[in-house]
């Protein structure tokens, strides 16, 4: 039976007004040190998004969390945080900030199989709206 990794995520929040705290959930950052793992998932609901403020820049945003992708992703063209090992990498995304994009505080988790799948999973309980529950 294979060890079970242990990993790292945080949820990638969306803080349209800082100064209010309400944030949507757009993604996870999942990182797993023993596998060099470093991925990040993303999906905007600009409906949501707006609800919280009419005049947010949704281009601005998509371009915020398109560097967040390209440094999980790694290599010049995230230089200079692209350059750097992955784990170092997860610790710059995550680091505390107050800004349009912030991320959650950092939790673990021990996976035995596939890291892309726990990343998806992640995704249905922390990002995705779920549907509406059918009454019995």
């Amino acid at each position: 039976m294979r060890e079970a990794d242990t990993y790292d995520y945080a949820v990638i929040r969306v803080v349209p007004r800082v100064e209010r705290e309400e944030f949507v959930n757009v993604g996870v950052i999942l990182s797993c040190e023993r596998a060099r793992f470093l991925k990040a998932r993303i999906e905007v609901d600009p409906t949501r998004l707006l609800a919280l403020d009419p005049s947010i820049d949704l281009e601005l945003v998509g371009r915020h969390l398109a560097a967040i992708a390209a440094v999980c992703e790694g290599g010049e063209a995230a230089a200079p945080i692209g350059l750097l090992p992955p784990r170092a990498r997860f610790h710059w995304l995550t680091a505390k900030r107050s800004a349009i994009l912030q991320t959650s505080p950092v939790h673990m988790g021990r996976c035995a199989g596939d890291l892309d799948a726990t990343l998806e999973h992640l995704m249905t309980r922390m990002v995705r709206v779920l549907p509406p529950a059918v009454p019995v």
